[in-house]
């Protein structure tokens, strides 16, 4: 499969994708101009991220600029045609922005930037050390919404500590039920604060991200299935 790394003006992350993709996983990777709109080189078997940073200088709101972007429309459409699609940190704020994943990211309820590691789990034993940098990372949605990505299996990732245990404390923006990380009901979609792409470097002494990665966008069973 190839990789396509969408870069918006104030994208800061695009390259640690790029590289953690092809140096560490060893995959092929496109770079993808938000002006541009051609996806031709691309099927549903491949996939599209959107990185982290601060698109447009979130202006607005996190990610509200992005979701209109000319390669937007074509990752839009790409996704409802069932192609991959991974957002992390600003990348997940634009998929909410433009209604690929249901809620949204607010302001982190301490009101204060974070940037630190932390742990997540999908819930099934799984225990991942990621690295989170975001101040509006709060994930939000209705509580029928809530009740219905829980049911569904479409939680990815909750925040949890070094044991596994899911519990406020170890929580780091207040995110409702501890989400860290959810995909679409199709789960081709899907959208994390924490950056697994730093998480990838031997030299970096943390791998959890590989994992991260070859489970959720490059195997057949998906995080949360």
């Amino acid at each position: 499969m190839k990789f396509g790394v969408v870069v918006f003006p104030g994208s800061n992350c695009d390259r640690d994708m790029q590289d953690a993709l092809q140096h560490d996983l060893k995959q092929e990777v496109i770079m993808l101009w938000h002006k541009d709109k051609d996806l031709s080189a691309f099927t549903t078997d491949d996939c599209i991220i959107l990185p982290g940073g601060f698109s447009y200088g979130d202006y607005l709101r996190c990610g509200a600029i992005a979701r209109f972007s000319p390669m937007m429309q074509s990752v839009i459409d790409f996704a409802n045609r069932g192609g991959k699609v991974f957002g992390v940190c600003n990348g997940f704020q634009i998929l909410c922005e433009s209604g690929l994943l249901p809620g949204a990211l607010l302001r982190n309820g301490h009101q204060q930037f974070v940037c630190k590691n932390i742990y997540i789990t999908p819930g099934q034993g799984e225990i991942y050390k990621i690295p989170v940098a975001h101040g509006e990372g709060r994930y939000y949605a209705e509580e029928k919404i809530l009740d219905q990505l829980e049911a569904n299996g479409q939680v990815i990732f909750y925040y949890c500590d070094e044991n596994g245990q899911i519990t406020p404390e170890s929580n780091p923006n207040q995110a409702s039920r501890n989400i860290a990380g959810i995909c679409n009901a199709g789960r081709n979609v899907f959208g994390m604060m924490p950056h697994p792409e730093r998480a990838c470097s031997v030299e970096l002494g943390n791998t959890d991200g590989q994992a991260i990665i070859r489970t959720m966008l490059m195997a057949e069973q998906l995080v949360g299935g």
